[in-house]
């Protein structure tokens, strides 16, 4: 018995020793490194697709970009970051050649978009944004907007600060997050008239599903609806105190989700951050000023159609 039980300690020992040389390993190493493919790209946007680049811009990206000492897309610190993931910060991506994407090519930046691999092989965690499923004329549409002269994106020499991803952050991009592939075909614009369609294209390249489902960590980006409690909520990004927001359910569960919500309710809600008369929404959510009511309808018509699940989520109130 005794020697049985120096095996079964010598074997735990052993285990330890292995885990902690891995967790060293891993804390003091990289983000990993990719090859990235040439590609022949080139944007060619009108003024009306840089319009509707600003927009996605806007709505998509200045959240996390935007610099409110700047007053551009220079990047700070992501205080709706988990801390378990880091201490994380968003890049400059106006148009300055040091610090920006001044010198990147357009097709560097789709290839980001796409993939999530920067033009030095260096892969983005989630915390940044991929577009593998939009659209190629909303990809078109943002690149254009990024190469216009419209003040968010003037040449601004802010630099950048690094992130300082925690070992999780790493430890996951070593064995679950992967670049995604490129597309191979033409993504189109979902038909308008459909509002189902629609809808589930803003959801998910909006990447509303991204906070609304259980657990940024089991997020499938590729395949958004496979995420665990998609949209039913319970993610916990934190506020500008870093302060735990638990996001709400928005499926269409009748007791704990939006399934009694009316249209009308969902709109004030979504666009101006309004439930009852009374202020409803805390940061990371704003208010998506930019949507139309007949996208956020969209939006709503879609919810309404996914699985209902029950998930009671304590809800946040603003401060």
């Amino acid at each position: 018995m005794k020697t049985f039980l120096k095996i079964i300690g010598f074997i735990v020992i052993i285990l330890f020793a292995i885990a902690l040389v891995g967790f060293f390993y891993i804390n003091s190493s990289e983000i990993p490194k990719y090859e990235t493919l040439k590609i022949d790209y080139h944007s060619n946007g009108d003024s009306i697709a840089i319009a509707r680049g600003k927009k996605l811009v806007s709505t998509l990206c200045a959240g996390c970009h935007m610099n409110q000492e700047t007053g551009k897309l220079t990047g700070t610190k992501m205080l709706e970051a988990p801390s378990e993931f880091g201490e994380i910060y968003s890049q400059n991506i106006t148009q300055d050649k040091t610090y920006g994407i001044g010198n990147w090519t357009d097709a560097e930046i789709l290839y980001l978009l796409r993939t999530g691999v920067k033009k030095n092989g260096e892969y983005a965690p989630p915390y940044m944004a991929k577009l593998p499923n939009m659209a190629d004329e909303d990809i078109n549409a943002i690149i254009s907007f990024l190469r216009s002269n419209d003040p968010l994106v003037k040449a601004d020499a802010t630099p950048d600060t690094p992130s300082k991803p925690a070992f999780l952050t790493k430890l996951l991009c070593k064995i679950v997050w992967k670049p995604f592939p490129l597309p191979t075909e033409k993504i189109n614009l979902p038909d308008s008239t459909n509002t189902i369609a629609l809808g589930k294209y803003l959801a998910t390249n909006m990447e509303c599903f991204s906070c609304h489902s259980a657990d940024f960590k089991t997020n499938d980006f590729l395949k958004p609806e496979l995420s665990e409690g998609y949209f039913a909520g319970g993610n916990k990004p934190l506020d500008r105190e870093g302060k735990v927001i638990l996001t709400p359910n928005l499926t269409p569960d009748k007791e704990t989700g939006i399934g009694n919500w009316s249209k009308e309710k969902f709109i004030k809600a979504v666009r101006f951050g309004i439930v009852d008369g009374q202020n409803a929404l805390a940061y990371p959510m704003t208010p998506y000023t930019l949507l139309s009511d007949t996208e956020v309808a969209a939006i709503y018509d879609y919810l309404k159609t996914i699985p209902p699940i029950k998930n009671k989520v304590q809800r946040t109130l603003p401060n």
